[in-house]
């Protein structure tokens, strides 16, 4: 192992994070501690996954791969946003858990911060995952870890209320089809579309398959092309297509709209696949169209399993046997289907659309997916999802045109 590795530093910005974290945290900060608090045959992994108790296969498949590594693993949930502040501040007391799986945005945040391994110090495996959400734990170059699954946006519709507004799903390729798709919805009677445009994280995540399904990057908010994916948006709560509670709805109070029943389409994602089930009705899933035509590239949800730093980095070969076995084919093929993620390889993918044609879809979007830190953003992207969301509420609320708010985007972020 590199002996620079041992010696890192939190970078200025982590530690400004700290600050946060240890007010956010100052409770409990010391009973969950890291691999530097077990003793030398018990590994420690933190996940993000509390809805999973110590009876559920997830907790038994830790246990299992602990027995396969001859350790004992000593496992904490948090919630999403609570794991990442404790995993910097662990790292600034030298107190990192052997094995950490975290959100996939927040892997760039904590690489530059100095807290994770690479995968060419930790010989961690990712030939077989899919490139484009390996991407979302890569960044300067290097890559900080493997996806567990994978998440992310399609259109779920009704097929009744499609089927007595005269719209075949078949017709529904891009933006000018989807647009007059929804006109058919509203002139008979029904409700067009609705979606998450929260002023949140929640917000840029639903917003951005139409912003790269227009052709626009990142990097260039106030593009044209950005513009009219804004506009187009903006223009279907104009023309009443869809509701102006988006601009305060989260998914979930989306996908309550939706299962009323009286929607054609709804962005949504995976996670809502049982409660379709239960909506009562006949819906389909279709992967978001893109402005041309195509399948729009969707940002990708779910979580990394990665590698803390240790000073003890004779630590680092069994916790790789730890990852390995949580992310081998057999056994991402039960957890991603406990999690509802597609998983992220070709090989498991194949197994969950032949156990289940109608992942088929999500499998499709998936591919196209992409990392909100990919492009090697990094610790960029907060800052731009942050105006980006605030430029869709001035454009949704009609505070400011679409135009005039993604400029002020922009300057915001230069």
């Amino acid at each position: 192992m590199n002996s620079t590795f041992r010696h890192r530093r939190l970078t200025a910005a982590a530690l400004t994070a700290l600050a946060v974290a240890a007010t956010a945290t100052a409770c409990g900060s010391g009973s969950d501690g890291g691999s530097n608090t077990a003793d030398r045959g018990t590994y420690t992994i933190w996940d993000p996954y509390p809805q999973f108790d110590k009876s559920s296969a997830w907790a038994k498949l830790l246990d299992s791969c602990g027995t396969e590594a001859g350790v004992k693993v000593k496992r904490t949930a948090f919630d999403t946003s609570d794991l990442s502040n404790k995993a910097l501040l662990a790292a600034q007391q030298d107190n990192s858990a052997d094995v950490l799986i975290v959100d996939n945005p927040v892997v760039s945040t904590l690489a530059e911060a100095g807290v994770l391994t690479t995968t060419d110090d930790n010989k961690l495996d990712t030939s077989q995952v899919d490139p484009n959400l390996l991407a979302a734990g890569q960044t300067g170059g290097k890559t900080y870890g493997t996806p567990i699954g994978a998440n992310t946006l399609a259109l779920y519709y009704n097929k009744e209320v499609l089927k007595k507004a005269g719209v075949d799903v078949a017709s529904v390729k891009d933006w000018a089809s989807l647009t007059a798709a929804l006109a058919k919805v509203d002139k008979a009677g029904k409700k067009g579309i609705t979606f998450s445009a929260i002023g949140t994280e929640e917000g840029s995540f639903q917003f951005l398959p139409w912003f790269w399904g227009s052709g626009a990057q990142l990097t260039q908010l106030d593009s044209a092309e950005g513009v009219s994916a804004l506009a187009l948006w903006s223009d279907w709560l104009k023309k009443g297509y869809a509701p102006n509670s988006v601009i305060n709805n989260t998914q979930t109070t989306s996908w309550q709209e939706f299962a009323s029943g009286d929607y054609a389409f709804a962005e949504n994602g995976t996670w809502q696949l049982a409660n379709a089930k239960k909506a009562g009705f006949a819906y389909g899933v279709l992967p978001i169209p893109a402005a041309k035509g195509g399948n729009a590239a969707a940002p990708t949800g779910g979580e990394f399993v990665t590698l803390p730093v240790q000073s003890d980095t004779d630590r680092y070969a069994t916790s790789q046997k730890l990852v390995a076995c949580l992310t081998n084919t057999d056994h991402l093929y039960d957890t991603d289907t406990t999690l509802s993620y597609v998983a992220p390889t070709s090989a498991v993918q194949a197994k969950q659309v032949a156990a289940n044609a109608e992942l088929k879809p999500w499998v499709d979007a998936v591919k196209a997916a992409r990392g909100r830190t990919s492009d090697d953003l990094g610790t960029k992207y907060p800052k731009i999802s942050e105006q980006m969301w605030k430029a869709v509420q001035s454009a949704l609320s009609g505070s400011k045109s679409p135009k005039d708010a993604l400029a002020a985007a922009q300057s915001a972020v230069k």
